[in-house]
C-alpha cells in the first residue's frame, strides 16, 4: 500500500513539473513571437524610407535629364548657325574664284577689291570663332550651374519640407526660393531661429564657390503695412533682404564684397494675391547665385578657353 502511494505521488509531481515546463516554453515562444512582430514592423519602416529616398533621387535624375535636353537643343542650334556661316564663307570664296577666272590675264579686279574680299572673309571667320566661344561658355556655365543645383538640393533635403525651399537653374544663375514662414514672422524683419540651419547650409556652398556673387531679394504680398519701423512693402522687403545678408556676413563669414541686398516689394509675383495660398507663395526670399561679370567674360576669352 505504501509503495502504491509513493508511486502515485511521484506521478503527480512529474505531471506538475511537466506542466510548468510547457507553460514556461509557451511564454518564451510568445515573447519571441512579439519580438519578431516588432522587428517586422521596423523592417517595413526601413523599406518605406528607402522607397522615399529612391523616389526623390528619381526626381532629381529626371530634372538633370531635362536640363541636359535643353542644353543639347542649344548646342544643336549653335551648330546650325555655324554651318550657315560656313556655307556663306564657301559662297564668297566661290564667287571670288569665278570672278578671277572670268577676268583672266586682264586683272580687272584691283588690289583694293581683293583686299575687301579678304577682309570680309576674315570677319566671317572671326564671327564663326566667336560663336564657338559662346557655345563653349554656355555649355560650361550650364554644367557648373547644374552641378551647383544638385549639390544644394542634396545639402538642403534633410529636415526641410520641399514646399519651403525651391531650387531652380535659369540661364546663367541658380535661384533658391525660401518661403516667408521659414525665415520671418508676419510683418517682421528678424530672422527666426529655425532659419539658421537652412542659411548655414547655403553659406557652406557659397564659401566653397568664391567665384560667385550672391544677391538676396525680398518679396512681399500686396497687403499694406505701416508701422513705427516699416513704411511700406518696399521697406519691408528691403529690410528682410538686408537681414539675410547681414547674417551671411556676421554669422557665417561670407565675404561682404560678394553680397547684394535688394527689395522687390509686392511686385514680380508668383501667384495671384487674391487668395491666401497665392499670398503665401508671394511672400518669399530669393537667393541668387551668379557668376561675376569678369568670370563670365573669362569664359569667352580665347586665351583662357
Amino acid at each position: 500500500m505504501k509503495t502504491s502511494f509513493k508511486l502515485l505521488s511521484v506521478l503527480v509531481i512529474g505531471l506538475s513539473l511537466t506542466s510548468c515546463v510547457a507553460k514556461k516554453k509557451l511564454t518564451e515562444l510568445q515573447t519571441r513571437y512579439e519580438k519578431s512582430e516588432n522587428d517586422l514592423v521596423k523592417c517595413g519602416d526601413t523599406v518605406q524610407d528607402y522607397k522615399d529616398k529612391l523616389e526623390r533621387m528619381s526626381r532629381m535624375q529626371q530634372e538633370a535629364e531635362n536640363q541636359k535636353n535643353v542644353t543639347l537643343g542649344t548646342v544643336q542650334q549653335r551648330d546650325m548657325q555655324i554651318n550657315e556661316l560656313k556655307m556663306q564663307i564657301a559662297d564668297f570664296k566661290g564667287l571670288r574664284d569665278k570672278q578671277l577666272d572670268a577676268v583672266g590675264n586682264l586683272t580687272v579686279l584691283s588690289k583694293e577689291a581683293n583686299a575687301n574680299i579678304d577682309k570680309t572673309l576674315s570677319q566671317l571667320a572671326t564671327k564663326d570663332k566667336y560663336i564657338y566661344l559662346l557655345q563653349a561658355a554656355r555649355t560650361k556655365a550650364d554644367s557648373i550651374n547644374l552641378a551647383l543645383a544638385v549639390n544644394l538640393t542634396s545639402v538642403l533635403k534633410n529636415g526641410i519640407e520641399d514646399k519651403d525651399v525651391e531650387i531652380k537653374v535659369d540661364k546663367t544663375v541658380v535661384f533658391i526660393n525660401i518661403s516667408d514662414k521659414m525665415l520671418f514672422s508676419t510683418g517682421s524683419t528678424k530672422i527666426s531661429p529655425k532659419a539658421n540651419a537652412v542659411l548655414e547650409k547655403i553659406a557652406l556652398i557659397i564659401k566653397s564657390r568664391p567665384e560667385l556673387e550672391v544677391m538676396v531679394e525680398g518679396y512681399t504680398d500686396d497687403v499694406s503695412i505701416n508701422t513705427d519701423c516699416i513704411v511700406d512693402n518696399w521697406d519691408l522687403s528691403a529690410k528682410r533682404a538686408t537681414s539675410v545678408v547681414r547674417m551671411m556676413q556676421q554669422n557665417f563669414n561670407i565675404d561682404p564684397n560678394k553680397l547684394i541686398a535688394a527689395g522687390r516689394g509686392q511686385y514680380n509675383t508668383l501667384a495671384s494675391n487674391n487668395t491666401s495660398d497665392g499670398r503665401t507663395k508671394n511672400r518669399r526670399t530669393r537667393i541668387i547665385l551668379m557668376p561675376k561679370l569678369d568670370q563670365f567674360y573669362d569664359l569667352l576669352s580665347a586665351d583662357k578657353k
